[in-house]
């Protein structure tokens, strides 16, 4: 019986040193890490595509201990790319605009305003019809393309700028479609007349003439009806929306051609005949 004892006990004794010599050394805290340490295991973090949040977390904390080192400026940029990749774009934002700010004549500096752009721009799908984030991203992509020209974030911003001034020109078309369909033909033109005046240059425009011919025919207002189809046959003859609008036009004895003297004449004698007085 005594063996039996002993030989338990000393099976349980190794189980427990076992157990103990299982354990994961204790990280030391960090405090007690240099900057170059920190900054290492933050880029370790995300090397091993674990929680870009935590890196961030960790960069951060290079900042935090050692706010007047090289080390502090090269994990503030990355922070500022991790919170980005975590999703978190007030923070990333936060980190980019203060990288813009204490080092605005360093290389990353592009890189920074760059990622504060795309911390508006990557939200502009989630804002429904509220146009403030995409206002603010296009501001920041216009910082990238005047200040920072020659950068090779310029001509991202460039093509980022020209897709989110067409969605605010989609968002203007969106509002007036939904005018016109219930028959509101005044507030309907209000919009589409934004899109021709102030985003001619989007994707939207032979929409929003096509739309006009509509609503003005809608309003028995002719003259209008047929220089918006003029307009749109002489800069968009090859799209649906002047078939569209041709059709509509020819099916009431109409035909496309620049008539009166209201606001879309003038557009008309500008942009087609150059006349600009």
């Amino acid at each position: 019986m005594r063996t039996g004892r002993t030989v338990v006990a000393g099976l349980a004794l190794t189980a427990l040193l076992a157990g103990c010599g299982a354990r994961q050394p204790k990280e030391p805290p960090i405090e007690s890490l240099t900057a170059e340490q920190i900054y290492e295991k933050a880029e370790r973090s995300l090397e091993t595509e674990k929680s870009a949040g935590d890196a961030a977390q960790l960069f951060s904390e290079v900042e935090r201990l050692y706010p007047y080192s090289d080390w502090a400026k090269r994990a503030l940029i990355m922070q500022a790319f991790a919170y980005h990749q975590a999703g978190d774009y007030e923070q990333s934002r936060g980190a980019a605009q203060r990288y813009v700010d204490f080092y605005p004549g360093e290389e990353d500096a592009a890189y920074a305003q760059y990622l504060l752009a795309l911390s508006y721009y990557d939200q502009i799908d989630d804002v429904g019809r509220d146009q403030g984030l995409t206002f603010q991203a296009l501001q920041a992509l216009r910082k990238v393309i005047e200040d920072y020209p020659d950068s090779e974030y310029a001509s991202t911003a460039m093509l980022k700028f020209d897709l989110a001034f067409d969605h605010l020109a989609a968002k203007e078309m969106e509002i007036g479609r939904y005018y016109l369909r219930r028959g509101n033909y005044t507030a309907a033109i209000n919009r589409f007349r934004v899109v021709v005046e102030q985003f001619q240059t989007t994707t939207q425009t032979p929409e929003a003439l096509h739309r006009l011919v509509e609503a003005y025919l809608s309003l028995g207002l002719v003259n209008e009806a047929k220089t918006a189809g003029a307009i749109l046959g002489h800069n968009f003859r090859s799209t649906e929306w002047y078939q569209d609008s041709y059709r509509l036009l020819t099916s009431k004895g109409l035909k496309p051609e620049a008539s009166g003297d209201g606001w879309l004449s003038s557009i008309y004698r500008q942009t087609i005949r150059g006349e600009w007085m």
